[in-house]
């Protein structure tokens, strides 16, 4: 159940892995998909870590420019490693499940701090869905006790000719533009999210390995309420490591994943077989919400011939303090 609401509508995958065996010196289980497809999942962890969250629903005149807005307003934020935030879009909502009955975009927000989070909200609400054409802005955590200011600060751009007004319950700024009236609530909920749930799916090609992560980034989207990916389109190719073994850096790419090191390494973790490496990084407003997001990935990623291991990005306890095992995936 997400923070503030009454419940979600994520919807469990048919999909079932059988685990057949235990292969102790490579420590991962040989896993079958219903397919038939036989392949290994390493029993390693993800490390997740607490971040705070906003939500916002983004409705718009139509479908076009609702997306439009959810796009500006959740770019440069795939990760707060060189980033300001971590942002996604979660999901669509019909008209039927807005406040003002237009179509709207659901996008989430991440930030380690509550300043940061109220002031990354601040200004891509208003320098990336106020600015675009037909847009309101309300807050999609009714529920949270914490609340931020973001409406009742971004109407001081109306120079004095806001008005403060009420629809459906909610309290919101009616703020003059040239197209008309932007509508954006006066107060947005806050919520202690998590982040970095990670899956990597190891393929024998670069073609495998996209198709795989592409069907398993759908799965997600589609299944699971209150997750985002942040990275684009939802898969990472660009895995990182915290620090570095030769510079003074925050972070530097993830070797040990990189399949051209594989021979070069003496720590590389890529299989014989393996030439292509893709990171799935998953965010939630709850750590239930990221490890349904990562069954599904599983799941479906477990069903392409082409993936021949799936395993997830830790670092010793140097991250994160939350621990989700893939062995616990695997019996979700």
């Amino acid at each position: 159940m997400l923070p503030g609401e009454t419940g979600t509508e994520s919807t469990e995958s048919e999909s079932q892995l059988k685990v057949e065996s235990y292969d102790v010196k490579d420590k991962s289980y040989i896993v079958a998909s219903p397919s038939g497809h036989v392949l290994r999942i390493s029993d390693t962890y993800a490390e997740i870590f607490p971040m705070w969250a906003g939500r916002i629903l983004v409705t718009a005149h139509n479908q076009k420019w609702a997306l439009k807005a959810a796009e500006a307003a959740t770019g440069f934020a795939t990760s707060i490693i060189m980033c300001p935030a971590e942002a996604a879009r979660e999901r669509i909502l019909s008209p039927d499940k807005t406040p003002d009955g237009r179509l709207g975009v659901v996008i989430q927000i991440y930030s380690r701090s509550l300043q940061g989070l109220r002031d990354q909200m601040i200004l891509r609400t208003g320098q990336c869905i106020m600015t675009c054409p037909t847009t309101a802005a309300y807050d999609a955590l009714p529920k949270a006790e914490r609340r931020l200011k973001i409406g009742r600060s971004l109407r001081l751009f109306g120079d004095g000719f806001q008005k403060r007004d009420k629809t459906e319950g909610r309290v919101v700024w009616r703020i003059p533009v040239m197209e008309g009236e932007f509508f954006v609530e006066d107060t947005f909920g806050a919520v202690k999210g998590s982040a970095g749930g990670t899956l990597l799916l190891m393929a024998e090609s670069q073609r495998a390995g996209l198709e795989a992560a592409e069907r398993a980034v759908g799965a997600i989207s589609q299944r699971v309420e209150g997750a985002i990916m942040p990275f684009p389109g939802g898969v990472c190719r660009s895995g990182s490591k915290v620090g570095s073994t030769r510079y003074k850096l925050r972070a530097s790419t993830n070797h040990p994943f990189c399949p051209k090191l594989k021979k070069i390494v003496p720590d590389s973790e890529v299989p014989d077989g393996v030439e292509c490496v893709y990171e799935i990084v998953i965010n939630g407003l709850t750590v239930e919400a990221i490890k349904r997001a990562m069954v599904e990935g599983v799941r479906v990623a477990a069903e392409s011939p082409g993936i021949l291991k799936i395993s997830a990005a830790n670092f010793g306890g140097k991250l994160g303090p939350i621990r989700v095992g893939l062995k616990e995936i695997l019996e979700l």
